[in-house]
């Protein structure tokens, strides 16, 4: 599993690797975190998503939306996330802290998930995605 950041003139854009489509959404996750607030995050507490959506894309974007809404209104830094995905429905057991001004706030405030040139494939490698966060 891996991601990059892209080059991008207003936003942030990503591009990210894995075997899985679980792997795949657990590591956007993981990008938008460390974009977020570097990667000073432990896995002290644990909490679970539940999240449906039409296509892998909406699926995706509600994902890390809720992950960003549940960053901002619990004042949670995920470190990691364990996703199970059947069908249209996604649910994940999200590790995470409190978040700590000392270690937590060097990032990137990002504002929402773009559908703007999001794309989800798959190749004899497995899953790439490129994603677009508003900041």
């Amino acid at each position: 599993m891996s991601f990059k950041e892209l080059p991008h003139t207003a936003d942030i854009k990503i591009e990210a690797h894995a075997p899985t489509k679980e792997m795949l959404f657990s590591e956007a996750c993981n990008a938008l975190m460390q974009i977020m607030y570097g990667k000073d995050r432990r896995a002290q507490d644990t909490i679970e998503l539940d999240v449906d959506a039409g296509d892998t894309e909406s699926l995706l974007a509600d994902f890390l939306s809720e992950v960003l809404f549940r960053s901002e209104v619990d004042g949670m830094v995920f470190s990691d996330a364990d996703i199970h995905i059947s069908g249209s429905h996604l649910h994940a057991i999200m590790h995470g802290e409190p978040f700590d001004q000392d270690r937590h706030a060097g990032g990137t405030e990002v504002k929402g998930i773009s559908y703007s040139g999001m794309s989800v494939t798959r190749d004899t490698n497995g899953y790439m995605l490129e994603i677009l966060f508003d900041v």
